[in-house]
């Protein structure tokens, strides 16, 4: 995969949380902290933003709020209120959906109200890409005409298939979010993200960088080395090796083991593929290897970290049963 869609497979620990909630009148509910990254949709109507930091933002319809980090913030009818004098977020009712939500408002709802679409990834810290470490704690993205067509398209997705629970909404939301939160990540990227900011706003930007990342990040168990990686980039080796620290803040090769053993993390958090299949899969020659590199990196064998992981693990939802 390529280093954003990469990014985005790096915050599936678990369903995301989903909550639709229809506010009217004066409300406001505080957000967070928690660990993982949030977001918001404004379906309908408007409202504040109340920033942890700096002056609230005004929201309207079609307008996508992204909180990478977890940050605790507000969402209001007015600016007048702090983050830490708005009531917590209410508790959502169960729903046989991954759907739920206080105040759920039916689809022929009318009236003036804000109409909500919020949510959050839980994250694993351990393995988390770097990128989403770089991003700001808040990014807004306001609906503008003409700009950004698949993100638009995304919140016009979410919004009409959160109306009512229809079938198929356990297969489509959190497909439907992952997509909104690539082209949300992408229009950032395109719009907000400066490039002489340095880090990996520059590195995603850089030609040369950028090249080599995808090319890592497509084959992790090539046997690349920085004079190939270089040559793919149009570089000297000594020019590619000195700009990609930079950018990237490791040398090519650390970040690549970093990249194969967080993928390695991944598959055995989420497949039953043997040690020695996942050690192939990320470029290591034998299973005795890639266990003290990943035991360097991560503190614990391949198999115990397999088998914590696994037991920490939710149980698969039987057919009928609620989730909460």
């Amino acid at each position: 995969m390529d280093v954003l869609s990469d990014v985005v497979t790096t915050m599936k620990a678990g369903r995301p949380k989903i909550t639709r909630s229809r506010r009217t009148g004066r409300w406001g509910s505080r957000f967070g902290p928690y660990p993982g990254a949030g977001f918001h949709v404004v379906l309908g109507g408007a409202c504040w933003l109340v920033p942890p930091a700096g002056e609230p933002v005004w929201l309207t319809a079609g307008d996508v709020v992204f909180l990478p980090h977890g940050a605790a913030h507000g969402m209001s009818d007015s600016p007048d209120r702090t983050v830490d004098r708005l009531p917590p977020e209410p508790a959502p009712e169960g729903a046989a959906s991954p759907l739920t939500g206080a105040g759920l408002a039916p689809a022929d709802d009318t009236g003036d109200h804000t109409l909500l679409l919020c949510g959050a990834y839980r994250l694993d810290r351990g393995v988390v890409h770097p990128f989403l470490r770089d991003l700001p704690d808040v990014i807004h993205l306001p609906a503008r005409l003409g700009r950004h067509a698949e993100l638009r398209a995304a919140v016009e997705l979410l919004g009409s298939d959160v109306a009512e629970v229809r079938p198929g909404a356990d297969a489509a939301l959190p497909a439907l979010l992952d997509l909104l939160l690539v082209y949300a990540l992408r229009a950032w990227l395109e719009e907000q993200c400066p490039r002489e900011a340095g880090g990996w706003c520059a590195a995603l930007k850089d030609p040369a960088v950028a090249t080599a990342l995808d090319r890592m990040h497509r084959e992790p168990a090539r046997p690349w080395t920085v004079q190939e990686l270089a040559a793919t980039a149009g570089l000297s080796r000594t020019a590619f090796a000195a700009r990609f620290r930079t950018y990237v803040g490791r040398a090519p090769m650390a970040y690549l083991t970093w990249w194969r053993l967080s993928t390695a993390a991944r598959l055995l958090r989420e497949t039953a593929a043997p040690l020695a299949a996942v050690a192939r899969q990320v470029g290591y020659g034998s299973e005795f290897a890639f266990a003290n590199a990943f035991k360097r990196e991560f503190g614990t064998a391949p198999g115990s970290f397999r088998r914590a992981h696994t037991a920490a693990a939710p149980e698969p939802r039987r057919p009928g049963e609620e989730t909460g």
